[in-house]
């Protein structure tokens, strides 16, 4: 038996789901869930072998739910969005239906699950690729999604002071405090705002209106010094990126 949960805000659509899914009697529904935080929390007990998500919902959406799932399973999305996602879709989702979608259509994309279900590339894989396209969207790069145990924080991009380097993980600083995110420095290299953020260290990212000034430090290297007072490290080659940013 498949173990499937369907994640949208909105109860029709939730129907409409569940009432093709009648066809498919291999599929077990475990679930509905009407937002993201619910969707975390049930992918989390459940650990279903499928889920049906929308991306547009309420407090955080599809993706950014996603990307707090350490073995997210395979996807499905159902949803009406902008061509990053649609990009992402077509290169790495399993199948997307935009609403609203025929029984035909919608049994096309079952079948397609069913016939990768054994293929070579494991779902949390092909999600994390999924994710990494999905994040080239402007609208996904306006804020930062963590979990703090088992709580869920929305952090701000303008928020954020810098990022640093922490094993598998980034740590996001913030006048708050420090927040661990489950991605790379290259992540975030890649889909920061190039106009607000400089990656000027192999482990550092600083938010450039942070920074108070620059301060020579052993040769062919500085420290920055950021408004919290923090001391930042800053490379021969990112020193040549700031100087270049700033004018200097």
């Amino acid at each position: 038996m498949i173990r499937a949960l369907i994640i949208d805000d909105e109860p029709l659509a939730r129907m409409v789901v569940l009432e093709y899914l009648q066809a498919f009697k291999q599929i077990e529904v475990l679930q509905e869930c009407g937002d993201g935080f619910e969707g975390l929390k049930a992918i989390q007990q459940h650990q279903p072998d499928l889920i049906f998500l929308d991306v547009q919902m309420p407090k955080i959406n599809g993706f950014e739910m996603l990307e707090l799932v350490e073995d997210p399973p395979a996807v499905i999305f159902a949803t009406a969005f902008d061509e990053y996602a649609i990009k992402a879709f077509e290169a790495h989702a399993i199948d997307y239906l935009l609403k609203p979608f025929s029984k035909e259509r919608f049994d096309k994309a079952i079948e397609k699950y069913l016939a990768q279900a054994t293929a070579a590339t494991p779902a949390p894989k092909q999600t994390e690729t999924l994710l990494e396209t999905a994040a080239q969207s402007p609208a996904q790069n306006e804020r930062i999604v963590v979990k703090t145990g088992t709580k869920v924080k929305i952090i701000a991009v303008q928020d954020v002071e810098y990022l640093q380097a922490d094993d598998d993980y980034v740590s996001v600083i913030t006048a708050e405090g420090a927040f661990l995110k489950n991605k790379t420095m290259n992540f975030f290299e890649k889909t920061l705002d190039p106009r607000q953020f400089i990656r000027v260290h192999r482990s550092y990212i600083i938010a450039i209106p942070q920074i108070t000034r620059l301060d020579p430090y052993e040769k062919d290297s500085h420290i920055a010094i950021l408004k919290s007072g923090a001391k930042i490290p800053v490379s021969k080659t990112g020193y040549a990126k700031l100087k270049q940013v700033l004018g200097i």
